[in-house]
């Protein structure tokens, strides 16, 4: 009977590696939520509290904005020189920005670090472009694509938590005995938790040179002076470690000796030999990986496919719907701080419900880091225990539908929330954060999931995940500003709900793209079909001739009678 070859196995060792580089990404980028409306109100920028949720939406937007105008050109650059040079460099700017942040004395200051950080981090789609090179079996993809969601899920605990905690050392409610007022913590309040998280990144950067492996089909044999360096250093640890391996040594040394001494059918159990089974070794070596090579198809001709052919009506229809769950989720991020930490005055006899009504929660920066910490506590959970098992039984494209359907029904709710007793608005945040965070973890994998699937070819997906990048950091640059507009907007004529709604409509959009899409004819679809060929000619030889030494013939004539 015929076997099929077994795939390759999944790569944890690199996959783990990329999540500890992409770790410190959220980390830095989710660190400024907490702070970011107390910093813009210290600026002195106006006096006008309705307007500081503007400015800190601009401060927000202005790394998306550079991203969007870096994202493609990030994108074609690692499909030229390779995704690991990219990746590292984005992790570099990121550490470079973030200190610059720190020291920011004024708006404009905040914004150009910010925009920096965002020309030099193209990330986002060399991101997936490495993660869809790493995993070649669909089967693997719920897995894989639960990873680095997982990674910012534990990325936006960690970050708002040292944003919160670390932000204005020096105030008396915070450590004045450590970082004493009128010192360099006292003048810029919000160093401290910028430098730690360019410590963060610069160890992200270092353990990429050293231990990240290129992806890219046509640069992964290239020399690497980064990786060998990796290597040689733990080449020397593992010397530092032999001598826990001498006891082990010299047990083996006496079970020579006693089967020297011993016939096969005399020796103790615990000293049979195991000759053969197959021997473990002590230190497994990483078999070697398959990795699709999709022109080589005969339909398909060999060299870089013409972007025109790489952007199908369903990598559009994917990209696009993208953008908008990038709009309206990062509307919800921006804002919510927002909500938390405002305090307009009430106007209880001018309120007009069901739609007429102003308030907000007056929280401290503190409170809203833990709120955010929360939050994210929540999404790895569930992004490791819900969207493996719902994606294996939906499927990516139903639980995609499923969700932006019901993203509108989240926006039209949250604003409401502020209306509830006081004995039940923090219930009320964490029962929506609960709401939201199940949609988020999940959209967005499966979004990548039918991206990368709807892709025409490997060689071509540094470039469409570019351009998604790039359209998902437009929307992420726009969604801040708009909706601190709209929420500034929405205070000053009586209705809190204003943003909130007008999210509502955008996610409607989304709704309706995402009944437009398909998981049929992409490249996973004609990699399967090329499968199913190559296993019929092994699946004849089984059935038809049980002779081990006819398998040879029987394969040419059955590959005969199919052409």
């Amino acid at each position: 009977m015929g076997f099929q070859k077994p795939g390759p196995a999944f790569p944890t060792r690199q996959m783990t590696i990329l999540a500890i580089c992409r770790i410190c990404e959220p980390i830095a980028f989710m660190s400024i939520f907490p702070y970011v409306y107390d910093m813009v109100k210290n600026f002195g920028i106006t006096d006008n509290e309705n307007q500081i949720s503007v400015y800190a939406g601009m401060v927000t937007s202005a790394f998306a904005f550079a991203e969007f105008s870096s994202g493609v050109p990030w994108g074609r650059l690692s499909d030229r020189i390779g995704r690991k040079p990219v990746l590292l460099t984005g992790l570099a700017g990121t550490a470079l920005s973030m200190l610059i942040f720190g020291f920011a004395p004024s708006l404009p200051v905040a914004l150009l670090a910010r925009a920096l950080g965002g020309l030099l981090n193209g990330n986002i789609g060399v991101l997936q472009t490495t993660v869809a090179e790493m995993v070649t079996v669909k089967e693997h993809q719920p897995r894989a694509y639960t990873i680095m969601p997982f990674v910012w899920c534990l990325g936006s605990i960690l970050g708002p938590a040292l944003g919160g905690t670390l932000a204005r050392p020096a105030q008396p409610q915070n450590y004045p005995g450590i970082f004493r007022p009128g010192s360099i913590w006292d003048r810029f309040p919000y160093l401290l938790p910028n430098l730690v998280c360019t410590v963060v990144v610069t160890c992200g950067v270092i353990i990429g040179l050293l231990f990240l492996e290129e992806t890219h089909a046509e640069k992964k044999h290239r020399r690497d002076p980064g990786l060998e360096a990796g290597k040689c250093i733990l080449n020397k640890f593992g010397r530092c470690v032999e001598w826990r391996d001498s006891r082990r040594e010299k047990d083996a040394a006496l079970n020579n000796e006693l089967r020297s001494l011993l016939g096969e059918d005399e020796q103790p159990p615990g000293y049979r030999t195991s000759e053969g089974s197959p021997k473990m070794p002590s230190t497994p070596l990483p078999e070697p990986e398959e990795h699709l090579d999709l022109n080589n198809h005969d339909s398909m001709p060999r060299g870089k496919p013409a972007a025109s052919k790489a952007f199908t009506g369903q990598v559009f229809l994917n990209i696009v719907g993208y953008g908008i769950l990038a709009y309206h989720t990062m509307t919800f991020d921006a804002m919510l701080p927002t909500l938390l930490a405002s305090n307009p005055e009430e106007h209880r006899e001018n309120w007009m419900l069901p739609f007429k009504f102003v308030s907000g929660y007056n929280m401290t920066p503190d409170r809203i880091g833990s709120v955010m910490a929360a939050q994210g506590a929540y999404s790895m959970i569930c992004t490791v225990f819900f969207f493996p098992f719902i994606t294996r039984r939906l499927g990516a494209l139903k639980l995609f539908r499923l969700i932006s359907l019901s993203y509108p029904f989240l926006y039209f709710t949250t604003p409401y929330l502020v209306l509830l007793p006081d004995s039940l608005r923090v219930a009320g945040i964490y029962a929506v954060l609960i709401w939201k965070c199940t949609f988020a973890t999940m959209a967005y994998p499966s979004n990548a999931i039918l991206l990368t699937n709807s892709a025409p070819s490997l060689l071509m997906l540094g470039t469409i995940n570019g351009v998604a990048a790039s359209t998902a950091s437009l929307s992420r640059a726009f969604g801040p500003t708009i909706s601190g507009i709209l929420f500034a907007a929405g205070l000053q004529v009586g209705y809190s709900g204003l943003a909130w709604w007008c999210s509502a409509i955008i996610a409607i959009a989304g709704a309706i793209i995402s009944l437009r899409m398909s998981d049929k004819g992409g490249r996973m679809d004609v990699e399967d079909e090329k499968a199913d060929e190559d296993l019929e000619p092994a699946f004849e030889v089984s059935i038809l001739d049980s002779n081990v030494l006819d398998c040879a013939p029987a394969t040419e004539a059955a590959a005969d009678d199919s052409s």
